[in-house]
């Protein structure tokens, strides 16, 4: 399917390929005139037959231009007439719009309704355009100098009239629809419903979407073009937010549920529950059966990076996923949790050019975009209008309407769809809480139905996010122990992991991470998908267990149910190893936690082994880590860490290239070691020597808080 951006390349003169638009110079002038009657009758025979619901005359009159053309290439091509050198540009010049306007036919069949009634008048303008490449191809044709039957010369100066005179035609019945949709979205903008007769016959009798298959391809076309949009793209992507939420209240209001409740059923019985679905790109990365590479994948979506950006942080993320967790409100590193200095989104260009390099050697499409300095406010992520919002709210109570009353496929439809509602802005997620979705989607927790359960513990995730919806979870009677119950016994990995992931949401909130960490066989079941989880559920499993580690009343909880084994255990493990070093940190800051991690063998030397190989913020969080059991651990565990081979030399390393905190910690872990040494040696002997330099001078007492950094970021299921 053609892009918009090809058509408003066009509008711009610009060719979108340029392998696509070369010129046949290669062709004689026998076989080009073959060609141009082939490809010309080609392309009359594949449109002539469609019904186009929209450009209807814009359509027909250049498919009708294109057959008076086939009537001249044919009989050339039955006859023995010369054709001069001028016609022959003609010809080449004609073979490039027979491609263009084939991919202009192509785009006004297969593109969505609703986006052709937006771009009604841009559209109509690409018309124009090729007539009037027509108009002027005729103007310089030869015709006087080829002999052609006075038939097939009437036809072509017919044509060459009626080009020359044509003007730009939008058609008023297009133009009447377009201004009825943007009516719609006024009603919601005023905070009005709009009455649900007129929108059925707009929709279903005046635009043909006449089935809830066909409105949710209504809607994924949208947000495509949200996904791809460039600045130059009208209507702005605040109002096209507002047009998708539209649709999608529409598709519920019009169609119900019916045909969504048999699609769930009809994965359930043959036990394939359907993936939430991934972007465009992703899925056809899938299909090939390749492995992208890691550097390749945006932190957030895990798909692969299409724009790749800087943050302040010096983080790369997908501009689109780095521009949705800034206005969800976030103000913090997604990876690292460090605070942004400024939100100014910096293309990170050597990134992008081996990601395209990579494309292209793996026949894997990839469309750069041509515009990567837009502002933040230019982004695909504007701030929801308040139309979007009032749909959205009036989408929500259908969903919440039928979570209540509906049947059991109702119900996990239901859940399906407040998921994917509550995954994107603030605003949703409060109106989805506030209409009452919470205890719904607490009572679908226990379904025996795995698509029911994962949706519904995935929609309580996303809700979470909003931090006033953490206080409606956990004052929902029975809420937080049915997600434990998921966490242990969920019916999928996705269920599970996403359960971990609600746990990891809602301790953010000081009060409640004791109360989290109280709830018969939370911590034990962390701990088991710490221990045997997929990559991304062991990253749920130990940024949970890193923030119940930072409440000191859990310090023992965590000790009986092994969280320091399994944490000691994944020091080794690329992913998590950051956040299991920053929460051992916490946990021997107390006695009885030094004491635990004292008598883990390969505690140590697993510390070191960060400190040796692992990231910069890892490193911070193992020489941190070792400090704290040095303090607190007592004189046999110090000596225990004093000992550790090479010890000296990676502190020595930190000293000048750790971060400001690692050299910090480092220094102080060094006075640490000299003083043990000094102790245990006799008078006059040499010990290995932890010497200080004196630009790694620091603060012997400095708090020990806000020295592990984790990353903060929710991993939540695309759908």
């Amino acid at each position: 399917m053609a892009s918009a951006a090809i058509f408003s390349s066009l509008r711009r003169r610009r060719s979108p390929s340029l392998e696509a638009f070369l010129a046949p110079v290669h062709l004689n002038e026998i076989t080009l005139v073959q060609t141009l009657a082939s490809v010309s009758g080609e392309l009359v025979s594949s449109f002539s037959d469609h019904s186009f619901s929209l450009q209807r005359r814009n359509s027909r009159s250049l498919i009708r231009k294109i057959e008076i053309f086939v009537v001249l290439f044919e009989y050339l091509r039955d006859s023995s007439v010369k054709i001069p050198s001028t016609a022959m540009l003609c010809f080449k010049e004609f073979y490039l719009l027979v491609y263009r306007s084939k991919i202009l036919l192509d785009y006004c069949l297969q593109s969505s309704r609703l986006w052709l009634l937006l771009q009604n008048s841009s559209i109509s303008g690409h018309f124009h355009d090729l007539n009037q490449e027509i108009s002027t191809l005729l103007d310089v044709f030869p015709l006087k100098e080829i002999d052609v039957s006075q038939d097939v010369r009437e036809q072509i100066e017919l044509l060459q009239k009626q080009s020359s005179r044509a003007k730009l035609f939008i058609d008023q019945r297009d133009e009447a629809l377009r201004i009825q949709l943007f009516s719609f979205l006024d009603e919601f903008e005023k905070g009005r419903i709009p009455n649900r007769l007129e929108l059925r016959i707009f929709f279903i009798e005046k635009l043909g979407i006449r089935d809830a298959k066909i409105c949710r391809a209504e809607i994924e076309f949208l947000e495509e073009q949200i996904y791809n949009h460039e600045g130059d793209v009208e209507p702005t992507v605040s109002v096209l937010n507002g047009f998708v939420a539209l649709t999608r209240y529409c598709r519920f209001l019009l169609f119900g549920f019916k045909e969504e409740e048999e699609e769930a059923m009809g994965e359930m019985s043959f036990g394939n529950p359907k993936k939430p679905r991934k972007g465009l790109i992703s899925q056809e990365i899938g299909d090939t059966f390749l492995t992208v590479p890691k550097d390749f994948c945006c932190p957030i979506s895990l798909d692969l990076m299409q724009d790749p950006v800087i943050i302040s942080t010096g983080q790369t993320y997908d501009r689109y996923s780095i521009a949705r967790w800034m206005e969800d409100g976030h103000s913090s590193c997604p990876k690292t949790g460090q605070m942004l200095a400024h939100t100014r989104l910096v293309p990170n260009r050597a990134l992008r050019n081996l990601i395209t390099q990579w494309c292209t050697a793996h026949g894997i499409p990839f469309d750069v975009l041509d515009n990567t300095d837009m502002s933040m406010e230019a982004l695909t992520l504007a701030a929801s209008t308040k139309a979007a919002i009032e749909a959205n709210k009036a989408t929500a109570e259908l969903l919440i309407q039928q979570l209540s009353n509906g049947s059991q496929g109702a119900k996990t439809v239901a859940a399906r769809e407040l998921r994917l509602l509550a995954k994107t802005g603030k605003e949703n997620r409060a109106c989805i809480a506030e209409a009452g979705a919470i205890p719904l989607l607490h009572k679908l927790l226990p379904s025996p139905n795995p698509i029911a359960q994962e949706n519904s513990v995935t929609a309580i995730l996303n809700l979470s996010i909003h931090d006033k919806n953490k206080s409606r979870i956990m004052e929902e009677a029975g809420c937080l122990g049915a997600i434990v119950e998921v966490l242990r016994f969920g019916l999928t990995t996705e269920a599970r992991e996403n359960a971990a992931a609600t746990l990891f949401s809602l301790s953010a909130v000081h009060d409640y991470k004791k109360r989290i960490s109280e709830e018969t066989g939370a911590v034990e079941a962390l701990v088991g998908l710490l221990r045997e989880g997929s990559s991304r559920g062991k990253k749920d499993a130990v940024t949970a267990l890193f923030n119940l580690s930072t409440h000191v009343d859990n310090c023992r909880l965590m000790i009986e149910s092994g969280a320091v084994a399994a944490l000691v255990g994944e020091l080794g493990t690329e992913g998590v190893a950051e956040e299991a070093a920053g929460a051992l940190a916490l946990l021997v800051r107390q006695p009885i936690g030094a004491e635990a991690v004292g008598k883990e063998e390969m505690a140590v030397t697993g510390l070191l082994g960060m400190m040796r190989r692992g990231t910069p913020r890892g490193k911070e969080n193992a020489v941190a880590a070792l400090l704290e059991l040095c303090r607190s651990g007592g004189t046999a565990t110090t000596q225990k860490v004093v000992r550790a081979p090479a010890l000296a030399s990676l502190l020595q390393t930190l000293l000048f290239t750790g971060t400001k905190r690692a050299r910090r910690k480092a220094a102080s872990l060094a006075r640490v070691c000299q003083r043990c040494e000094a102790a245990t040696l006799p008078m006059g002997s040499w010990g290995v020597g932890y010497s200080l330099t004196g630009n790694s001078t620091t603060n012997h007492g400095s708090s020990f808080t806000g020295d592990v950094t984790v990353p903060v970021s929710i991993s939540v299921p695309v759908l």
